[in-house]
């Protein structure tokens, strides 16, 4: 599809000023354009061959990646099937026979091609642009726990670049000296608190000095 068809209605026009805003191209054959078949290209890449990521709407209704694992792949929202009921060849001590309930999930077809487009930007920018917005411009995955590893060691250089400093180690000395004198205020302090807390009481009986616990 080109340019002129996207602008040809204002919702596809939209789709296309979201396209150039988030760097996605139109790699559509002529083929596949006969076929109802539009193909985008991301500016993400697959982390596993680095290839840039490509989805794609069909005529049939679905929407799928094109090749970010060993087959393409739906990308429509999934609904519960209808249950269907097979014999289990068992039955119940009255004779009754047993059935086995079982039911599938099935895709939700998008019949209409502006509404896949929607979707596809919807879909696209939020599990590929915005889960994977840490990856670089030249497509190597940087994993979180490296990330935020790095974040806390260039934290931890800067701290200790300032405790460098002449300025911060002396305000780092006065404070330890100052936590010092305060933990020895606190333990003379305890100790009086604990002479007045339990008092000696003396009494004297035919002159004999008694204390009195």
């Amino acid at each position: 599809m080109n340019r002129e068809q996207y602008n040809s209605d204002p919702r596809y026009a939209k789709v296309l000023e979201t396209m150039d805003l988030l760097g996605i191209m139109d790699v559509t054959t002529t083929r596949q354009d006969k076929n109802g078949t539009i193909v985008w290209r991301l500016p993400i890449k697959n982390e596993w061959d680095k290839t840039l990521i490509e989805v794609a709407s069909f005529s049939t209704g679905y929407v799928r990646n094109q090749n970010s694992g060993y087959s393409n792949y739906q990308l429509n929202k999934r609904c519960e099937g209808e249950p269907e009921y097979f014999d289990s060849g068992k039955t119940t001590p009255g004779g009754n026979t047993l059935y086995t309930k079982f039911s599938t999930r099935s895709c939700v077809l998008i019949p209409i091609e502006i509404d896949r487009l929607e979707y596809l930007i919807s879909y696209c920018l939020k599990n590929y642009f915005i889960k994977r917005a840490n990856q670089v411009v030249d497509g190597e995955f940087v994993h979180k726990w490296k990330y935020e590893h790095d974040i806390d060691k260039a934290k931890c250089d800067t701290e200790a670049e300032l405790l460098n400093t002449p300025e911060v180690n002396e305000e780092f000395i006065s404070r330890s000296e100052h936590r010092k004198l305060m933990q020895e205020q606190y333990i003379n302090g305890s100790r009086e608190y604990s002479r007045c807390k339990n008092p000696e009481i003396k009494v004297i009986v035919n002159g004999q000095r008694y204390n009195i616990i």
